[in-house]
């Protein structure tokens, strides 16, 4: 999707942003993965993509404070291990398993909630296992996050099964969600509507940093 005009940027998650990654991990998740687990998918794992979403007005001051160009080196480097990089608004990724992608992960930021990021991330991933082959979409979702749930179906999930006792920290069950066929010429046609009417939205949002966020 053209993001032209508006102040978000989408990028490939490496090693750098993991600190701030996991960080939102554990704030929105409560069984979340660990720092080592996203160092590991974005410099081990041949069959992952993962992308991370940043406010471009943030980028250059990283997690704030003064612009990261101007520190020391070895000051750059002892912050970037303990200053969360506030520019990361969330993130998402996928696995390409022969011709499956199937999406792991998708958060936001809570005090950025509702304006549509979280669609945001959840097209771009699509289009990115797209790109690499991916024929179908796979994901699974936590029985009671009916929110999460309206989004999927959106994009053209349906249920196909149940992973009982899935989550680890209560045991919940957890919602085997799948597409039909990506590239078949009525899903392109609803995802391009998707992204036509993403796109709208977003240009209707307030993009003005959350008060709770622009400190």
């Amino acid at each position: 999707m053209d993001l032209e005009g508006l102040p978000y940027l989408l990028e490939p998650m490496t090693a750098a942003h993991v600190p701030t990654v996991a960080a939102i991990e554990a704030r929105v998740f409560t069984h979340p993965w660990s720092a080592a687990n996203f160092y590991h998918e974005v410099t081990d794992n041949l069959y992952s993509e993962y992308l991370v979403l940043r406010y471009r007005p943030w980028i250059d001051t990283g997690g704030g404070g003064h612009p990261v160009g101007f520190l020391h080196p070895l000051r750059r480097r002892a912050r970037e291990r303990t200053v969360e990089d506030r520019s990361i608004l969330g993130y998402t990724g996928y696995w390409l398993m022969v011709d499956e992608g199937h999406i792991s992960t998708l958060a936001v930021q809570p005090v950025w909630r509702g304006r549509g990021l979280g669609e945001l991330l959840l097209s771009a991933i699509i289009e990115r296992a797209l790109r690499r082959g991916a024929s179908h979409a796979t994901l699974e979702v936590r029985r009671t996050n009916a929110t999460a749930q309206a989004l999927y179906r959106k994009y053209g999930f349906q249920y196909v099964g149940v992973r009982k006792g899935y989550y680890l920290d209560n045991h919940e069950d957890a919602l085997i969600m799948t597409t039909e066929s990506l590239t078949s010429p009525e899903y392109r046609a609803l995802f391009a509507r998707l992204q036509e009417a993403l796109a709208e939205r977003l240009r209707r949002e307030d993009t003005a940093p959350p008060a709770a966020a622009a400190g």
